[in-house]
């Protein structure tokens, strides 16, 4: 390695002694060419090595030198150019450095004077390249014309010269833009008026027509870029479109489809033309939510634009940077947000505390059923309904907005349904919902049930694979979009649904549309084409963004007919949806023919960036469509599409009553109490669970009473309705004969609150309740009165603090649209610091690694969890969460956040196929098997057999980034705004060397040769300038 280094600083001293006497040229090209073979044989690290010993500066002497010169001499400049556009490449400051040494001005005149030249101009176009990595060199070189000298370099070269001109369109394509850095409106409305625009849409259709026969592919490609370049302006985008630039590669890019050859023009036009579309407002009186809320003290005011929280999922500038570095507030605990004075009422919600434990028997769980149906529902009057001719059990007769039912017809339809087909849905009593519905309180006043809620559903018979992805199958439908845009024939564009207009008529040969009742969620149906269906979501209330969750009823359908379907206003850059997901149908048909099921469906599933933006234009949002295409089965069916399994608060609080009265009440203590009213007026439950002592005596009452606590909650989140079936899964197992459930019952005492915002999930948001607020972000200090249940949810975990209960574990079930698998969040002080690279040293930091023992325990028993995507590190950004702020203030080691995929896994025995019902149950059975790794009392188990498979032992595991998405990129660009691929360093050097073993071409007095037929129209447009542009 020494000896490699020495050979550098020999040749370094050799190049400064050979430019520095540029006047001995055959030495000073000798050495060059030596230098470059030098340089190509090894790596970058030679190049930055020489780069640190002043090569640049005197390549750049040289140039200046020689080029200074009456009649350069370029049998020289070129090599020099050559090996300056390599090395300057890789040197960040060579932009600076050429401004210093004045060679970027010098290079521009050279490019003047070269112009009908390809090879010269060529070499001098990599240099300027590469000199414009600097911003202030690029504006230098655009102040002084650069970008009008390129420009008038473009239409020279002809297929009389392809080799060459193949070099100088490269390097072109590179240039422009970086003189109006920024590309200022201004800027860019200079380069459209001197229709640069028109002539480059022009010189491409030329150069397009010839490519097959003359390999100008490549030519056509840079044009490509250059277009790309122009249109990052509004401005140069409106010339694009106006001179018929979408119509041109539309047309181009079909006959590129039909031969390999031109196959790779077409992902360029595709993104060219899906940027440029025009700007289209989403077709909304208001980007606001059609739904409002007055606050409490706001009299009827609405948060404005700028108080709209970001969701989540939004990208953080840098990760390593949010990461928490201050040891001091991570180890500190801060103190109450409120007095201790106000923790006592808490205590209520404890039963297991002061409760008799005295049973009231019954013969059986029915006998219990029947009691409590007669008791919560003898003075009831009905108002939801279900259809008005249920007597002949059609699925058109099951419409959700059909008109309501008289009360005096209810009991014998509902009973005829029933006595037709029965109750076959475990934990789910079709009355008991309907009468929890009636209670349940929405801002629009829903008096109407979708049939999947009131019915129930049966978890498929077998798995569902993930969808395969179609070849290129957003590029088509990209094509389809354009062509709305190009061809107006077919276009029907008639509005079918508006969730604000229920006197809307919709046409008898359309899908019928509606989304008003529990959980819905569609706002507006637009008919595009006879099979075509835009679909624009609700924001979240008091909000204008938050969409993704989507939850309606179709109807009128004609069976074996692909019908689109176009979701256009969503908003997370990526989503699962392109990675094998799929929404889910439920079928009222297939339901009364004994198939109860919500499936898996759609194909052609792509999600992309589209041209919407919001109706109002007053927030910057890009919209993303989610596109699938669906063939029912059934003709006059109704059906139900829904981003994901749906789960009402109404199916809670009707399944905690089915729970209740389905436990054994001799072994099982089940209480359920209000936690708090939500702003609405909702009652938010809270569950407790645990063993009846074996007596009433002092020693069995006393272990009760001393029992650690585990506290989970869950569906903070309203559109993550998979954490709801996850909660499912754990309240049906902590209530079950299972031996383990036993065990664990004996053990501990579980505080459930199993969906913390039931606002949001009723009436149908995706991110916030009612105040439009994230309540995952107000943890730190929650407003008694616009975040009731998180300030009495850590109510309820200062008091058991407080009284020296603190809980053993806390965990969040949550959903993840991003990701695949199930996974934990947790909370390390040492893993954090790793990560981040603080200096802070951590050998001397004591901390407790039992964070890690549930994960571990998790990934050897639940098949859909993923131990290497957990991750247990402190983020700024989420120091407001119930993980960090349980973890910090409440002292619990073991706080979690559960991440549930909206699709499904890449590991394990579910790898490839995507979760249902079933498997989300599941997982939530699971982790409670995972708490037996967490208790203290072995013995009071009886269960060695139970844990024995539990290995204790810690891995040492680096956490990895996993807020971030894991996915490979799309296997489409799911963006518009990137250019096209820029080359690489590798790149510029190949096509520099190519340009320099070229052969020469004639370069004769005249030297262009043939010029394209639109050269001369090209060069009249630019007649304005010729003054200003005479060297």
């Amino acid at each position: 390695m020494c000896l490699v280094f020495c050979i550098h600083g020999i040749f370094s001293v050799l190049i400064f002694w050979s430019l520095q006497n540029a006047g001995d040229v055959e030495s000073t090209i000798n050495i060059l060419n030596v230098l470059d073979e030098l340089l190509s044989a090894g790596t970058d690290r030679r190049i930055h090595y020489m780069i640190t010993k002043g090569c640049s500066e005197a390549l750049l002497t040289a140039l200046v030198n020689t080029g200074r010169s009456f009649s350069p001499n370029f049998h020289l400049l070129l090599p020099l150019l050559h090996l300056l556009a390599k090395i300057g490449h890789r040197d960040r400051r060579i932009g600076v450095k050429a401004e210093d040494a004045g060679a970027a001005l010098l290079t521009l005149n050279l490019l003047r004077q070269n112009i009908k030249y390809a090879r010269r101009a060529a070499a001098c176009l990599w240099v300027i390249q590469v000199f414009s990595s600097s911003v202030s060199t690029a504006n230098l070189i655009g102040e002084n014309h650069g970008l009008e000298t390129v420009y008038r370099l473009i239409p020279h070269f002809t297929t009389k010269h392809l080799h060459a001109i193949k070099y100088v369109y490269l390097c072109s394509a590179h240039v422009p833009f970086l003189f109006l850095s920024p590309p200022t409106e201004a800027n860019v409305c200079s380069v459209v008026s001197k229709g640069y625009v028109a002539g480059l849409l022009r010189l491409y259709e030329d150069w397009h027509a010839k490519a097959v026969q003359h390999g100008a592919v490549a030519i056509c490609h840079s044009l490509l870029r250059c277009l790309h370049k122009v249109t990052h302006s509004t401005a140069g985008r409106q010339a694009f479109v106006s001179q018929g630039g979408i119509r041109l590669l539309y047309g181009t890019t079909q006959t590129c489809l039909l031969s390999k050859d031109l196959e790779s023009l077409v992902e360029p036009s595709v993104q060219l033309m899906r940027k440029c579309l025009t700007k289209t407002p989403l077709p909304l009186t208001s980007d606001r939510s059609a739904y409002s809320f007055p606050m409490p003290g706001r009299a009827h005011a609405v948060p404005t634009e700028e108080d709209d929280n970001e969701a989540e999922d939004s990208k953080e500038a840098d990760f390593d940077e949010d990461l928490e570095t201050d040891l001091h507030k991570l180890r500190l605990r801060p103190d109450p947000d409120r007095p201790k004075e106000l923790l006592p009422q808490y205590s209520r919600l404890c039963p297991e505390l002061s409760h008799d434990f005295q049973v009231q028997m019954y013969k059986n769980a029915n006998d219990f059923i029947l009691l409590l149906w007669k008791r919560d529902h003898s003075n009831d009057q009905f108002s939801l309904n279900l259809s008005p001719a249920l007597a002949q059990l059609e699925a058109r007769d099951f419409h959700s907005h059909r008109s309501i039912l008289n009360e005096s017809h209810h009991g014998s339809m509902i009973d005829r349904l029933l006595e037709k087909h029965g109750v076959c849905i475990p934990h789910h009593e079709p009355k008991l919902y309907r009468a929890a519905a009636a209670r349940t309180k929405s801002i629009p006043g829903f008096s109407l049930l979708a049939f999947p809620d009131f019915w129930g559903h049966l978890p498929t018979p077998g798995h569902e694979p993930m969808a395969p992805r179609k070849p290129n199958v957003q590029r088509y439908k990209v094509f389809e979009d354009v062509q709305r845009f190009l061809i107006t024939d077919g276009i029907i564009n008639q509005v079918v649904f508006d969730l604000e207009d229920s006197s809307l008529q919709c046409p008898s040969d359309s899908l019928r549309f509606f989304s008003g009742f529990e959980c819905g969620n569609l706002r507006k149906a637009v008919r595009v084409r006879r099979w075509e269906y835009d679909l624009i979501l609700n924001a979240d209330v008091n909000s204008s963004q938050h969409t993704q969750w989507f939850y309606f009823e179709v109807s009128n359908m004609v069976a074996e007919v692909p019908y689109r379907f176009n979701v256009i206003n969503c908003e997370k850059s990526n989503s699962q949806f392109n990675y094998g997901m799929q929404p889910v149908l439920y079928s009222v048909t297939e339901a009364l023919e004994g198939r109860p099921h919500w499936l898996r469906t759609g194909t052609e599933i792509c999600y992309f960036r589209n041209h919407f933006c919001p109706a109002r234009g007053r927030r910057k949002t890009t919209f993303y469509t989610l596109t699938f295409t669906i063939t029912f089965k059934h003709n006059e069916d109704v059906c139900y599409l829904a981003y994901h399994y749906p789960y009402t608060y109404s199916a809670l609080t009707a399944h905690l009553k089915v729970l209740q009265n389905s436990v054994d009440p001799a072994k099982v203590f089940f209480q359920q109490q209000v936690l708090c009213c939500t702003l609405a007026g909702n009652p938010c439950p809270a569950v407790t669970i645990t063993a009846r002592p074996a007596s009433r005596g002092w020693k069995d009452m006393h272990q009760v009473r001393n029992r650690p606590c585990i506290v989970l909650t869950g569906r903070v989140h309203p559109g993550e309705s998979n954490a709801s079936w996850v909660m499912k899964g754990t309240l049906e197992f902590l209530c079950s004969s299972d031996p383990v459930a036993q065990s664990l019952r004996e053990a501990f005492v579980f505080k459930l609150i199993p969906m913390l915002n039931p606002d949001g999930v009723v009436n149908g948001t995706n991110r916030c309740d009612l105040s439009s607020e994230d309540l995952n972000r107000q943890w730190s200090k929650p407003d008694p009165v616009l975040c009731p249940t998180i300030y009495h949810t850590k109510g309820l975990l200062y008091y058991l603090n407080s009284i020296g209960r603190t809980p053993l574990v806390f965990c969040d079930y949550h959903g993840h649209s991003r990701k695949k698998n199930v996974f934990l969040y947790g909370c390390s002080v040492k893993e954090t610091l790793w990560q981040s690279g603080s200096a802070v040293n951590t050998v001397g930091l004591k901390e407790d690694p039992g964070y890690r023992t549930i994960p571990k325990t998790l990934d050897r028993l639940a098949p859909a969890f993923s131990f290497n995507s957990c991750n247990y590190l402190v983020e700024k950004s989420r120091s407001a969460t119930a993980r960090v702020v349980v973890w910090r203030e409440m002292g619990v080691l073991r706080s979690y956040t559960m991440e549930s995929t909206h699709n499904g896994c890449d590991q394990g025995i579910y790898k490839g196929l995507q979760t249902g019902t079933k498997e989300l149950q599941e997982m939530g059975g699971k982790f409670c098997h995972s708490l037996l790794s967490v208790t203290k009392d072995v013995k009071s188990l009886d269960s060695q057999r139970l844990i024995g498979h539990i290995d204790n032992d810690v891995l040492d595991h680096k956490s990895h980034n996993c807020f971030e998405d894991d996915e490979p990129p799309c296997v489409e660009q799911i963006e518009y705004s990137a250019d096209c691929p820029a080359p690489n360093g590798a790149d510029l050097d190949s096509d520099v060397n190519a340009n320099a073993t070229a052969a020469d071409e004639e370069e004769d007095n005249d030297g262009h040769g043939e010029i394209t037929s639109f050269s001369a129209f090209f060069f009249r447009a630019q007649q304005v300038d010729s003054n200003e542009n005479k060297l």
